[in-house]
């Protein structure tokens, strides 16, 4: 069975039991900071187990795409770790529970997989006595074949929240894959026969609630999750030893084999370099796909991270040019089955690869560059081993392999603590581990937001779109994530009400501003976040007292709010104007929408001509002046895809969705605030234009009033200027050509100068020269001059000089620099000025290098520059 058969019957199994199938989520989570990624086929779900949204339906079928990098150094060198898989899940959310969990999915494996029942093996918690008469008494697996294991290995939970145990289903794949012969099934058994009991499907029967005070409570509401991975159960239907053979993975590695001549069996080091390679950028693609780009912070960061390491095995391969993005085409190919749409993304995810591919291989020659800088220290320290923690800083900040440099290291006579670099990775896993322990169920920073949604009847209610003032009843108020009754005078918190005009930053919109007032009662609202879809008011008391349970008035400020509308519809007309004047590649990457300003990011490779620029600013102020009628509207995600509206990528959508119309010039899906009528924006004006990452670009921008004050600030600037020129705005221009051309003159003539002096100079010290063994020899101390000066001296000198050596040194108060200069024959007769003066340079606390020729160097210890002539004396007779 191939994989996207695999994957649609799975669906269509559970839709014939009443399921509604949903897509995939993207990879990027929504509305969920405890997670850089989805991660399991629950995660984008997790409001509906929560309680704090309402399912679309209470049995649910996905298959879900997934990034997990917590065991990123096994990937390639076991059968099962990978970094992008995706994840085959049932749920129900309050209505099936384990006796229908359990008797569809023993249905599934033995009836529609057709896995022969004496080969499977089930596993679950040791008290869990509910699921072995399941199994035992109504599925009919012998006693024997039940294993109970403890919290470690069939318990689900992560820090407080629903939890509960779980039930697995392993396939015994027969004693050939065994390390010894089993007479009699146990935990330890499983445990220790690695690849011959294959662990297929996980049901996660969620049916507590553990909490602060360590009790496992019962949840009223109990739910299922369930997880298959779709890699794993292929790689058994499909009769291959690993993931990385079956039909959505193995043609990436068939065509790395193709470009490099290598074979998968030829050996380990081969086979661990594909299995890698495929993995990551089927990865990459699918994350790339999804919105993300390579950055040094975030998913961004362990975007470039997959990347880095795929381009560090490639190399082992014989890759020495940016190679991934040649795989992205085979890797659509083999996905395009369960995602279809990435094909429309192709040549944006290529270009984003390569560019990180050559960003990537710069920095392995400045990683190079770094380790010779370390040898060289080693070398004059005599320090024969490079310390485990150096060489994981070349590791993690470089992505510099650690066995290129057990290589150099060895060329040269040195090692490298192995064991130290090993520590070093350990306490980094440690920290990235304990950071996702302390996250828990929706991680710290959003439970207590769960807590109240859980115990409220319904949402808070968003009525910002039609009302800019409204009377709510505080629901809630948090200070430092606890809940508190009150907040006094000048103290800060937060406020859940029940109703509010406030709009919450989404979207890229920024969260309103306003205040919260009543009788002896002032209170400002600074900022609007949401989290799982509750509106969190962050204020300030001003005066009075904010009590629970109180009625207030609220009032958003409405300057502030038509400022942002008018930028946010301007975003909608500067969208459809880039794609008119760039092409229909250019999507919408990211944003920033505030009272002040705009910020807009979208996919474009190469900078915008000042052409370009003036065109879209002109299509988006001719709609302004067209004063196009905005309107809004509820419609359903097929209907206004349907009628062409824009989405994002990245978005993951409702069954209804709001829909912002401009016309007939602009349609997009959009839940944020927006102007009546396009005439109102006024003045559009870019202000800014430059790349934030591999083809992203961003244009920063400003509407009505701000576009005024921003076109004020530049002719104060022009005016200062002029005024500065004795000149006037009109010949302003002519005015700075002048002042120009009068400085290119100046430059020439002090150049001249310094051609002169620096022949009087060289004249002088040529009658200073002195001779050692038929060598002419200057050596001379000319402080605080400055570079180039010596540069040219030194220049006038050597011509003199064809069988001299020349030491020029310039000391000022905390530094040195020295430039040596050897002559034509004396370099023909092997002597190397680059060899000489890290030794020269060491004597004044410092380096340099350079040719036999010439060399330069620096130093901090002017007060030795005696001991740097002694030495240079000295290696001049010892190389004579």
């Amino acid at each position: 069975m191939k994989a996207d058969d695999l994957r649609q019957s799975f669906i269509e199994f559970f839709e014939s039991k009443g399921h509604l199938a949903r897509k995939s989520a993207p990879l990027v989570p929504k509305n969920d900071p405890s997670l850089l990624w989805i991660n399991a086929g629950m995660t984008p779900l997790k409001p509906y187990f929560s309680g704090s949204e309402d399912p679309p339906r209470e049995r649910m079928v996905t298959s879900q795409k997934c990034i997990r990098t917590n065991d990123i150094e096994n990937v390639g060198k076991t059968a099962r770790h990978q970094t992008f898989f995706e994840m085959l899940g049932n749920f129900s959310f309050g209505n099936y529970f384990k006796q229908k969990a359990i008797e569809w999915s023993w249905e599934y494996v033995t009836e529609v997989l057709q896995f022969p029942e004496e080969d499977l093996i089930i596993t679950i918690f040791h008290e869990d006595d509910q699921s072995f008469d399941i199994w035992h008494d109504d599925i009919g697996v012998p006693p024997e074949k039940i294993i109970r294991r403890g919290m470690d290995e069939n318990f689900w939970q992560i820090g407080t929240g629903p939890c509960g145990p779980c039930s697995e289903i392993h396939l015994d794949r027969g004693k050939e894959y065994g390390l010894e012969p089993v007479d009699e099934l146990s935990d330890e058994v499983l445990e220790r026969e690695g690849d011959r009991f294959l662990e297929l499907w996980n049901l996660v029967f969620t049916q507590y609630d553990y909490t602060e005070a360590g009790e496992y409570v019962e949840l009223p509401q109990k739910n299922i999750d369930t997880g298959m991975g779709l890699e794993r159960t292929a790689s058994v239907l499909q009769g291959v030893d690993s993931n990385f053979e079956i039909d959505i993975m193995f043609p990436i590695i068939r065509e790395v084999e193709k470009q490099t001549g290598c074979s998968y069996d030829e050996k380990e080091e081969i086979k661990t370099a594909l299995r890698v390679i495929s993995d990551h950028i089927r990865g990459v693609t699918m994350a790339v796909f999804d919105g993300v780009i390579p950055s040094n912070e975030g998913r961004g960061y362990v975007l470039r991270r997959l990347l880095r390491r795929a381009s560090r095995y490639g190399r082992d391969l014989g890759y020495s040019e940016p190679f991934l993005y040649t795989l992205v085409e085979e890797v659509i190919d083999v996905m395009s089955g369960g995602y279809p749409e990435i094909g429309q993304r192709k040549d944006f995810i290529e270009e984003v690869v390569k560019s990180e591919e050559r960003s990537f291989l710069r920095t392995l020659e400045d990683g190079l560059d770094i380790l010779e800088d370390q040898i060289e220290e080693m070398e004059s320290e005599n320090r024969p081993t490079m310390s485990g923690k150096r060489a994981f800083e070349l590791y993690d900040t470089y992505g510099f392999p650690l066995d290129i440099t057990r290589d150099i290291l060895s060329e040269k006579g040195l090692e490298v603590d192995e064991k130290g670099f090993e520590e070093a990775m350990k306490e980094q896993r440690q920290r990235a581990r304990q950071a996702r322990t302390e996250g828990g169920f929706a991680g710290g920073e959003v439970e207590i937001y769960e807590e109240i949604l859980e115990n409220m009847e319904n949402k808070p209610e968003f009525v910002g779109y039609e009302k800019l003032e409204q009377k709510a009843e505080i629901i809630a108020l948090i200070q430092d994530g606890e809940e508190v009754e009150n907040l006094s005078a000048g103290e800060e918190g937060e406020v859940i009400l029940d109703v509010t005009p406030f709009y919450a930053e989404s979207g890229g919109q920024v969260g309103d501003k306003g205040s919260i007032f009543d009788d002896d009662l002032e209170v400002e609202v600074n900022d609007v976040r949401d989290f799982l879809g509750l509106p969190v008011h962050q204020v300030k008391v001003k005066e009075g007292e904010l009590t629970a349970d109180i009625e207030v008035k609220l009032e958003v400020d409405s300057t502030l709010r038509r400022a942002t509308a008018r930028n946010h519809t301007a975003t909608h007309l500067l969208h459809q104007a880039l794609m008119e004047v760039l092409g229909d590649h250019v999507t919408q990457s990211g944003s920033l929408v505030a009272p002040d300003r705009l910020r807009f990011d979208f996919t474009h490779f190469g900078s915008l001509e000042e052409e370009e620029i003036a065109e879209i600013e002109d299509r988006v102020n001719a709609e302004i002046l067209r004063n196009r009628e905005v309107e809004s509207r509820i419609t359903s995600v097929k209907e206004a895809k349907e009628g062409g509206a824009q989405a994002l990528f990245e978005e993951e959508y409702g069954e209804e969705v709001r829909v912002i119309e401009i016309d007939d010039f602009s349609l997009e899906l959009c839940g944020g605030t927006h102007v009546q009528a396009t005439g109102e924006i006024g003045l559009f004006k870019i202000i800014d234009e430059s790349s934030i990452a591999a083809g992203i670009r961003r244009i920063e921008a400003t509407t009505g009033t701000n576009s005024l004050n921003y076109l004020r600030r530049q002719q104060n600037r022009i005016d200062e200027l002029a005024g500065e020129l004795n000149s006037d705005e009109n010949s302003l221009l002519d005015a700075v050509k002048y002042l120009k051309e009068e400085q290119e003159e100046l430059e020439q003539k002090v150049e001249s100068l310094q051609d002169r002096l620096a022949s009087q100079k060289a004249e002088e010290l040529l009658n200073r020269k002195e001779k050692v063994d038929g060598v002419d020899i200057i050596m001379e101390n000319l402080q605080r001059t400055d570079r180039e000066t010596l540069r040219i001296l030194s220049d006038e000198l050597i011509e003199h000089l064809d069988n001299g050596f020349i030491l020029l040194a310039s000391t000022g108060e905390e530094s040195v620099f020295l430039i040596a200069r050897a002559g034509s024959q004396l370099v023909e007769s092997g002597f190397d000025a680059g060899d000489m003066i890290g030794e020269i340079a060491a004597e004044v606390g410092g380096g340099g290098g350079g040719r036999p020729d010439m060399a330069q160097a620096g130093g901090s210890n002017p007060e030795n520059i005696d001991r740097a002539f002694a030495a240079a004396r000295r290696l001049v007779e010892e190389n004579l």
